[in-house]
């Protein structure tokens, strides 16, 4: 989908109405070529006793114009997401086999490390997390599944000293880099995923200078309103002139930029695109193998 032509209204910002300690997040698209259109919602009241966030997209079926379904997109946002920075990957990381530091080790690092097993042949992937248990559990799980070697490290340093490409995946709790420059090799891909508003912060502004290449998911966004790409800004560093949109990647509008560039990152917010078209696949597959339940009443509708 990314590689097809859609402009703006396709793929509107993300809105965000938040009023004291209680938010709404709205993700809306209307992509080309799909049979669905919709948004994904999120919400979250801070002030109880354990906030958590609860997802769920709402489709529309452009056939007939109806509520297609409703999906629970917590799963559905760590597959589109690791999707998406798969998609990227594979147009930018080399062919040969590869070795993956990762930085984090919850549901998103491990969506990420199947995804991009997925599209390369992985030689070795090293994962930290500052839970000792949570990165060992990560390593154990995924080196059985996947059938690769996968060990924990005791440093993020020692993560992504010697990886080819390097996932973060995590942020701290008070909002401090995890990556910073110096630990990376000379030509280490970097895919970024962890700070998607202004007030978060995953990756260092030395991280964002060292890249000659920047591919956004949402390059507004990105560019606008992560913490990461805001303070590289007020530090002086032009990230405009090296930066591209995952559209201009997937469709080769830019290839020339993309094979000269020795450093790349991926830098990803999230768009409703992704939500509407990896939930459409799950909802027509859910149907078809009878796995989908009808809802016990009808929508009135209204005619235009």
């Amino acid at each position: 989908m990314y590689a097809q032509p859609f402009g703006p209204g396709a793929c509107p910002p993300r809105i965000v109405a938040q009023n004291g300690p209680s938010w709404l997040r709205a993700l809306p698209s209307n992509p080309p070529g799909c049979r669905y259109f919709g948004a994904k919602l999120m919400g979250a009241a801070m002030n109880v006793g354990q906030p958590s966030v609860e997802y769920v997209i709402v489709l529309f079926d452009r056939e007939t114009s109806q509520i297609a379904g409703f999906l629970d997109a917590n799963l559905i946002t760590a597959y589109r997401t690791a999707a998406t920075s798969a998609s990227a990957f594979d147009k930018l990381a080399p062919r040969n086999p590869l070795r993956l530091g990762v930085i984090g080790s919850g549901l998103e690092a491990s969506m990420h490390t199947r995804a991009f097993s997925a599209m390369r042949d992985l030689s070795e992937v090293v994962v930290f997390s500052t839970t000792p248990a949570r990165r060992e559990a990560f390593a154990q799980t995924l080196s059985d599944e996947l059938g690769i070697p996968v060990r924990p490290a005791a440093t993020p340093q020692e993560a992504v000293g010697d990886a080819d490409v390097v996932l973060t995946a995590a942020r701290s709790h008070d909002e401090t880099p995890i990556l910073f420059a110096d630990w990376l090799p000379e030509k280490a891909m970097v895919v970024s995923i962890g700070s998607t508003i202004p007030q978060q912060r995953e990756i260092d502004i030395s991280v964002i200078a060292r890249a000659d290449l920047i591919v956004c998911d949402m390059l507004e966004e990105v560019l606008h309103e992560t913490g990461d790409m805001l303070a590289a800004v007020a530090a002086g560093i032009e990230v405009e002139p090296r930066a591209i949109s995952l559209n201009d990647l997937m469709n080769g509008s830019a290839a020339d930029r993309v094979a000269a560039a020795q450093r790349p990152m991926f830098k990803s917010v999230g768009g409703g695109v992704q939500d509407v078209v990896v939930g459409g696949a799950i909802l027509d597959r859910a149907i078809a193998a009878g796995l989908a339940a009808p809802l016990p009443f009808q929508f009135e509708g209204k005619a235009l």
